[in-house]
């Protein structure tokens, strides 16, 4: 491993992150540098865990990566599915070979196998409220992955954590400001066709969001898109 060359290939993937313009640009360069950066790497995810047991896929690279996420979530077990639910203690998950019986995954690992993974790792992403976040790494070679693999992919993991956390919180900022554009500009509708005041036209919008049981930000897009509410 030539730390020299990959310490400067990192720096670059770090400042190329912060210049992406939207969340699933970043996620999907976190991945494709993955493939770049650690030896052994034939394809990369990131596997988010909502509540328990639902498996979402992000910027995989290729349709192996999101059969192994559905199989484990199908499963309930597996080293990124793990790395994704850790809050505390164990972060890195890596299985060597997949041709070999593995104990501590024993209904994945064979059927992982059959899929064409020889080998994988999986690293704590990010945690965040229930949602908890893996970067996963899959070889289609038993033993593709070593010591040197591993601690390259945890320094990617740990940049990748601070650039995916930037990113979710520059789009949750983006859409608050769009949410509060659009209710803004359904209050105007409501208050120019029915004579109200501000709070008069905002109470509209609130009790047939409560009545209807409705985000206030989709109540909001269909008086823009009606001109009304019916």
């Amino acid at each position: 491993m030539d730390w020299a060359r990959f310490a400067q290939a990192l720096a670059s993937m770090a400042r190329d992150l912060l210049a992406q313009e939207s969340l699933g640009a970043t996620l999907e360069r976190i991945t494709d540098s993955a493939i770049e950066l650690v030896e052994g790497c034939d394809a990369a995810g990131i596997l988010v865990l909502h509540g328990r047991r639902q498996v979402q896929s992000l910027a995989p690279t290729e349709e192996l990566v999101v059969r192994s996420d559905k199989l484990q979530e199908r499963l309930g077990e597996g080293p990124c599915f793990d790395a994704a639910r850790t809050k505390e203690g164990e972060r890195v998950f890596r299985i060597p070979d997949f041709t070999r019986d593995t104990e501590r995954w024993p209904s994945f690992a064979p059927q992982a196998s059959e899929l064409g993974v020889g080998s994988m790792m999986g690293f704590l992403l990010y945690t965040e409220d229930e949602d908890f976040g893996a970067l996963n790494l899959y070889s289609r070679k038993p033993g593709a992955f070593t010591e040197a693999s591993e601690l390259a992919g945890w320094l990617l993991a740990s940049h990748a954590a601070v650039a995916f956390s930037s990113a979710r919180t520059h789009a949750q900022m983006e859409n608050a400001v769009a949410t509060r554009h659009m209710i803004g500009e359904a209050m105007g509708i409501i208050m120019g066709s029915h004579d109200l005041t501000e709070d008069q036209a905002f109470d509209v919008l609130r009790r047939y969001s409560q009545e209807k049981n409705v985000k206030l930000r989709e109540v909001a897009r269909l008086v823009c898109e009606q001109g009304g509410l019916s």
